[in-house]
């Protein structure tokens, strides 16, 4: 719970300067559903005031409007405003038209990008149309325009020049014949490249040109502190459980290597207790004979007991290891390391788990009466 109410804290810190942004007044609108995006540095007079001088637009029939001073009225198309480039177009679709007496003079507007002069050519039908690409909306039926590179391009003796103007080219002997659907012009104040390719937004304050909205580089104070309640605690919290859980393996995996080393390296020294019998007899050991002919086996790699629960020696509680020996006492099938229930046979003929007596045991003769009577009771019991 105390997690989800920083999270909760961090969102509203960090998204709040966001959603106060944008409810500004100065949002940008469109002319029309499809048109693009109206924002600073142009302006619409009467419907979107914060824009920049030369930079005004109309809408004309839901269609944003470019008016340059002399050259009359365009369509624009798009705005790229991080590029700072505008596209235009003929309202009548007819650019070519418009190119033969364009001019940018008295507007704050200079030609985009790969502009060379061309000329444009009226030809006669009877000139092979196929050397020239025509301009339909300036053809006819009994003549054709083109438009030619105007260097090293020969005039062939059927056409006439109409003009050479300036207009977009792939390069300065290729004219691009689909550019004239999109005229590109550029500004180049105000400058807002590097205002919108950081992501803000570019306006005027007091009378000068700033920039908005520009991401948070870092997040805001009260939002780091609640970055680090709300994911240090919980992570220290954590780390103090792993801790803990690391040291509780180190003290068994310690103490059960401890036992390990005390079997392998003491086991010669390893007297069983003799555990009192029912009756207050004590049980007589067997012959060596004897107990050898109980099964040994020894434990492969896989570590596979038959009893997968019983991975421990009842008698010196250590944990069965690979390679060990061990010894299986018949009837019970009880299996101890080798080692250990040998010296606990030699001494007790009965199973150190279960008390019982295998029935081919053949026991050791006792050395008084006393026990060899409590031997033979506890082995009928």
């Amino acid at each position: 719970m105390e997690t989800s109410s920083h999270l909760l804290l961090l969102f509203f810190f960090f998204f709040f300067p966001l959603a106060a942004f944008s409810g500004e007044t100065c949002s940008p609108i469109t002319c029309g559903l499809i048109g693009p995006p109206i924002r600073f540095p142009f302006w619409v007079p009467g419907r979107y005031t914060c824009g920049y001088k030369g930079f005004d637009l109309s809408c004309h029939h839901r269609r944003p409007i470019l008016t340059l001073p002399d050259a009359g009225d365009f369509l624009v198309s798009r705005i790229d405003y991080q590029n700072q480039v505008l596209f235009i177009n003929d309202p009548d679709f007819c650019l070519p038209k418009r190119l033969l007496n364009f001019s940018l003079a008295g507007s704050v507007f200079q030609k985009g990008p790969n502009w060379a002069n061309v000329t444009f050519l009226n030809c006669s039908s009877e000139f092979p149309m196929e050397q020239f690409v025509p301009v339909l909306c300036l053809s006819g039926n009994h003549n054709y325009t083109t438009v030619v590179s105007t260097d090293g391009t020969h005039v062939p003796p059927s056409c006439r020049i109409l003009g050479t103007v300036s207009a977009p080219t792939y390069d300065q002997y290729t004219f691009n014949m689909d550019l004239l659907e999109s005229l590109p012009l550029t500004w180049k104040f105000p400058n807002c490249r590097s205002c919108e390719a950081g992501g803000g937004t570019c306006g005027l304050k007091s009378g000068k040109v700033s920039c908005s909205g520009l991401p948070r580089r870092g997040l805001p104070r009260s939002a780091k502190y609640g970055v680090i309640i709300g994911v240090g605690i919980p992570g220290l919290v954590c780390l103090m459980g792993l801790l803990c859980c690391a040291c509780n393996r180190i003290k068994t995996y310690g103490h059960r290597r401890g036992r390990r080393h005390h079997h392998h390296h003491h086991e010669e020294f390893f007297m069983p207790a003799i555990i009192p019998q029912p009756g207050g007899a004590v049980a007589a050991g067997l012959n060596s004979s004897t107990i050898e002919s109980y099964p040994k086996s020894v434990l492969g790699h896989s570590g596979r007991l038959p009893r997968p629960n019983d991975n421990t020696c009842s008698i010196c509680l250590a944990e069965y290891q690979p390679k060990e020996t061990l010894r299986t006492i018949p009837d019970c099938n009880h299996y101890f390391h080798a080692a250990c229930v040998d010296e606990w046979l030699k001494m007790n003929a009965t199973c150190p788990l279960c008390r019982n007596t295998p029935v081919e045991s053949s026991v050791v003769t006792p050395r008084s009466s006393s026990i060899s009577s409590s031997s033979a009771n506890s082995s009928s019991s």
